[in-house]
């Protein structure tokens, strides 16, 4: 028996009541991209029960080109997030049952975010200066500073709306193995702040046409308390992560791991993992939503991505079996329409389907933490200390 967990990155359904405290008012990435595109083709998505989701939402709009389903063969429903932040990581330990208040520390967008205690120790440790050190797109800092790191060799450091320390380097300039150590040394400093995520973003190029890679890495903060997956492990049950899972947990809890680095990739390892093993949690992040078009503000790129996922998700539907459990949701929202370049704090979509099983309204869930509650109940473990299951 096996339970699969896919966490769309970024594709939040509508504002979260309370999106005016982080600036969030009026975001609305699923509806708002799928207008902006002149709507968008998900079959799948949309017999499964995607557009039944929004009007469960007090301010929700409608995802043109995916009415509701007459007949939705997923339970479906929305959750709201308890955790203070919009980040990836406290998305995602909050669905695998970590509650984050107080959150991770943000700084201040203006040079110099971050502090001498910070900066300084990272310089005299890794032997090379610091250029950025504020809030910054990532695709728009190495356009900006590039040439000035490939001339100098210095580290671009920068953060965002995010509790992010981003290091940006030239693989031609620093070798990978120097940047990861480079990382693994900002990580140490940095925890003592509680900054959620040291990001290594590796670039090529010349200047004019540089291009970040695939060999990002993300060094976690370290979860407090035991997820989900550190309690299914200690019961001998199978973790498979995919994408950045494993660094999101600090390794933490992980049986087996595949590093994919887009979508495509990911599928693949979840196809993989699937058909390997009879039974054990693959936990997933597709990436490519957040990272190639929420952020980058191409809300027809982010539509192709998401019609491109439910084609794959149509056949891997066939592959499922009673008794399997597949989690289909979201970590935060990333409203390619919306100002800014940052995750926007959005309600996230949640399907759930168990072949022979009838659907459900799940209506909306509070924190995100019922499903690893609800994963907790799939295998029969000890329930987790917070959450609901909707099983």
């Amino acid at each position: 028996m096996k339970a699969i967990l896919i966490v769309l990155d970024s594709v939040g359904i509508g504002e979260a009541p309370d999106a005016d405290q982080y600036g969030d008012e009026g975001a609305a990435t699923l509806p708002h991209l799928a207008r902006a595109a002149g709507g968008i083709h998900v079959p799948t998505l949309q017999r499964l029960g995607l557009g039944n989701i929004t009007p469960l939402l007090p301010e929700g709009l409608p995802i043109h080109g995916v009415p509701p389903a007459a007949d939705p063969q997923a339970s479906y429903g929305a959750m709201q997030e308890l955790s203070q932040g919009k980040d990836t990581i406290t998305g995602h330990w909050e669905l695998a049952g970590l509650e984050m208040v107080p959150g991770f520390n943000l700084f201040p967008p203006n040079h110099p975010s971050f502090p001498p205690e910070i900066i300084e120790p990272f310089e005299q440790r890794t032997g090379r200066t610091v250029i950025g050190n504020q809030a910054a797109s990532g695709t728009e800092v190495i356009i900006k500073l590039g040439e000035q790191h490939m001339r100098e060799g210095a580290w671009i450091v920068y953060t965002s709306a995010d509790s992010v320390f981003q290091i940006a380097a030239h693989e031609d300039v620093v070798p990978l193995d120097e940047l990861y150590k480079a990382c693994a040394v900002a990580r140490e400093i940095c925890d003592p702040y509680r900054i959620g995520r040291v990001i290594a973003r590796p670039f090529t190029g010349s200047p004019g046409a540089f291009t970040r890679t695939q060999n990002r890495r993300d060094y976690a903060y370290t979860p407090t308390k035991p997820t989900v997956l550190e309690r299914l492990k200690e019961a001998h049950i199978p973790v498979y992560a995919v994408g950045k899972i494993t660094d999101i947990f600090s390794h933490r809890g992980i049986t087996e791991s595949n590093h994919t680095g887009d979508n495509l990739s990911s599928q693949a390892a979840v196809e993989a993992f699937h058909r390997d093993h009879s039974d054990g949690f693959i936990f997933a992040n597709f990436i490519d939503f957040d990272m190639i078009y929420g952020h980058r503000r191409d809300p027809e790129g982010y539509a192709k991505c998401l019609e491109q996922t439910d084609a794959w998700l149509a056949g891997f539907l066939e592959t499922l079996q009673e008794g399997d459990l597949l989690i289909v949701t979201a970590d935060h929202g990333n409203d390619p329409t919306f100002t800014g370049s940052d995750h926007t704090r959005e309600y996230v979509p949640l399907l759930v389907i168990q072949p022979g099983k009838p659907s459900r309204n799940l209506c909306i869930r509070n924190g995100f933490m019922d499903v690893a509650q609800s994963v907790a109940d799939f295998f029969g473990i000890d329930p987790m200390p917070v959450g609901t299951s909707f099983l």
